[in-house]
């Protein structure tokens, strides 16, 4: 029993001291440490993408790691991490890859797939809109005459209260038409998008006002069409010329197979098109304001087909379909979709939902009386783009605290120095300045902080700025110690090949004339050609014709081994047997046999530099062995090889 508990406690130890810490340090180089959880990293993220087996070995793959991080502290030795040109480029990676990160990832996703489901549909609406200024918080009479007008069009109908109410200052009542995600703003989208057919929403605000929208019709997309167009317009200086006529004359030219391309430049009215053949950019259902254009567009099956003439009201129209697409697959059109929600209202409900998060990751510490004291020094001149921070200003009062940051009444206050243009010739309360601008200001506060800070709180966006740090200075590093320095040392180069010469050489070597037919009959003829002493070209040009090819000559120097070549192998001058390769047949004029030679200078130049860069570089980290003190911990070591083995 002694000895089976003993057994038991030891394998507990071994198993206890074999296990990784995030503080355990595998080697340090001049004192800095690497821990060994970094080259695990790395060595289990490369593990697959490595041919060399001796790069997989743990031991030769820990040597290559350590003079990777003896040149990473070279070039910070160099100052290559300040050079002006590294640290832009290195700013410009880190600006396009915390995009990525600073998006609350769930709404985002959520966002594009309401949007794709909603580019899948078209709604047809009208709408009726009362103009109301954006900052504009007393509502409640604008919202009960909304609702007044509602009830109307509920029981008289849409057009009978347009008539009535439509002034176009400041009430609005339109026909919309069809129209998609993405065509209106993102308030009135939802509302039009969660209204049933045949109902009218509910009062709802936009930045333009309050608005009801009532839904007509809701049908699958027509996805999108691109046409050209020839049009022609009224022209009271030609009354020889009425539209219908000129259009159908135009028509009639078509039917005689007459260029529509070129017709378009010569006779379209529409000049914005007409020197491009009349061709339109792309356009879904609902985005033309020319509802009888869309409906010949997407009428039109075939490409290349041409419509007859029709009326709008913008004149006379023939149509040639170019191209017509359907709702392409959502992966297809994701990147897209994301990139228009960054652009589109939308993206305000992703920055707001990420800081409410975030104020429940970092320690955010408001001055109570901050929102207060910023009320009591506004003014009305703030309404005329003229207000001015008081002289007493209390510019260094902290306004709240972000961690350890601390952003103060004078940060805030040059935000609304900046702001207040915003506000000319309006009028609301202070307070409700404040609460909006402060709210802003806050948010952007947080988005700030959590991007300057991102890489201490997020692991996978620390690991891959790091490595492009790294990877970037390493460019520059090697391209100034090895690259450019073997590239450039021409005697070095000189001296390298000719210590090295017989390192550069041609294999055994053959030059041929190769003539390749589809039909062993057409190769028989040319052999018996070659042999009588014809030339390649006087072949081709016996052989071959415009219409038909009977045989293909290529001429070169090739090695004796080249695969093309017949198997057995070539050991004299002469002509070849026939013989089948690839699906077709060849015979083979050798001209010369080139036996092994050495490699002039220019013809082995690539090699040569590639080599003496390696042996510059060997030698440079042979100095950087010297330069610098590594020293491996051999019980670290060991435990990670321990892990690593034990994985799967």
């Amino acid at each position: 029993m002694k000895l089976y508990v003993s057994l038991v406690m030891l394998w507990l130890t071994t198993f206890a001291n074999a296990q990784m810490s995030s503080k355990d340090i595998l080697f340090t180089v001049e004192d800095e440490p690497i821990k060994a959880e970094e080259f695990m990293r790395v060595y289990n993220k490369n593990l697959d993408l490595v041919k060399d087996e001796s790069q997989k070995d743990i031991d030769g793959y820990l040597k290559l790691f350590v003079n990777y991080q003896l040149k990473i502290k070279e070039a910070k030795r160099l100052g290559l991490d300040q050079d002006e040109k590294y640290i832009k480029e290195f700013s410009s990676y880190k600006d396009q890859l915390v995009k990525n990160y600073l998006s609350d990832s769930k709404v985002t996703e959520a966002l594009t797939k309401e949007a794709y489901e909603r580019m899948r549909y078209e709604v047809k609406a009208s709408h009726i809109l009362i103009r109301l200024e954006e900052n504009v918080t007393d509502t409640l009479e604008v919202y009960q005459d909304l609702m007044k007008l509602r009830n109307r069009v509920i029981k008289e109908g849409f057009e009978t209260v347009k008539d009535d109410v439509h002034n176009g200052k400041t009430v609005f009542a339109e026909e919309l038409g069809y129209f998609s995600a993405f065509k209106m703003v993102y308030e009135f989208e939802n509302a039009a998008y969660n209204t049933k057919v045949g109902e009218v929403s509910q009062p709802f605000r936009t930045r333009f006002g309050y608005h009801i929208v009532n839904v007509e019709d809701k049908r699958q997309s027509l996805g999108e069409v691109t046409v050209a167009h020839i049009m022609v317009t009224p022209n009271e200086k030609d009354s020889l010329s009425a539209p219908e006529k000129r259009i159908t004359q135009i028509y009639n030219m078509i039917k005689k197979d007459e260029d529509f391309e070129i017709l378009a430049k010569q006779f379209s009215d529409d000049k914005s098109s007409a020197s491009d053949g009349g061709k339109l950019a792309p356009f879904s259902g609902g985005q033309l304001n020319a509802p009888e254009f869309e409906n010949v567009a997407f009428g039109m099956k075939t490409i290349g087909d041409v419509s007859k003439p029709f009326e709008t009201n913008y004149g006379w129209h023939i149509i040639k379909l170019l191209d017509k697409k359907g709702v392409p697959a959502y992966d297809d059109v994701k990147f897209d979709i994301e990139n228009k929600i960054q652009r589109d209202s939308r993206s305000s409900l992703i920055n707001t939902t990420l800081a409410n998060d975030l104020k429940q990751t970092y320690d955010i510490v408001p001055n109570p009386n901050g929102k207060v004291y910023f009320e009591s020094i506004l003014n009305n001149n703030f309404f005329k783009n003229a207000w001015v921070l008081p002289k007493n200003f209390q510019k260094d009062e902290v306004l709240f605290t972000i961690e350890k940051d601390t952003i103060r009444y004078d940060d805030f206050g040059k935000r609304l120095m900046s702001i207040q243009r915003v506000y000319t010739e309006k009028s609301m309360p202070f307070k409700t300045i404040i609460e909006k601008e402060y709210k802003n200001f806050e948010e952007d506060a947080i988005l700030k902080y959590h991007k300057e800070n991102l890489e201490f709180v997020n692991e996978e966006y620390a690991q891959i700025l790091a490595e492009y740090r790294d990877g970037l200075l390493l460019f520059d590093l090697m391209e100034k110690e090895v690259w450019n320095a073997a590239a450039s040392d021409s005697i070095g180069l000189q001296k390298y090949y000719s210590a090295h010469k017989d390192n550069y050489f041609w294999e055994d070597r053959v030059d041929v004339v190769i003539a390749t037919s589809t039909r062993e009959k057409d190769i028989k003829t040319v052999a018996k050609l070659l042999k009588s002493g014809k030339s390649s070209e006087e072949i081709s040009n016996q052989l071959n014709t415009d219409q038909v090819q009977r045989v293909m000559f290529t001429k070169g120097i090739k090695p004796a081994d080249d695969p093309s070549l017949p198997e057995e192998e070539l050991i004299r001058t002469g002509l070849s047997k026939i013989y089948h390769y690839n699906s077709a047949y060849h015979v083979i004029k050798v001209n010369a046999l080139l036996p092994k030679t050495n490699k002039t200078f220019d013809e082995a130049k690539g090699k040569i530099i590639s080599d003496y860069q390696n042996a510059l570089e060997a030698k440079w980290l042979e100095d950087l062995h010297e330069r610098y003190e590594v020293d491996i911990n051999a019980d670290v070591l060991q435990k990670v090889k321990s892990q690593i083995n034990e994985e799967p």
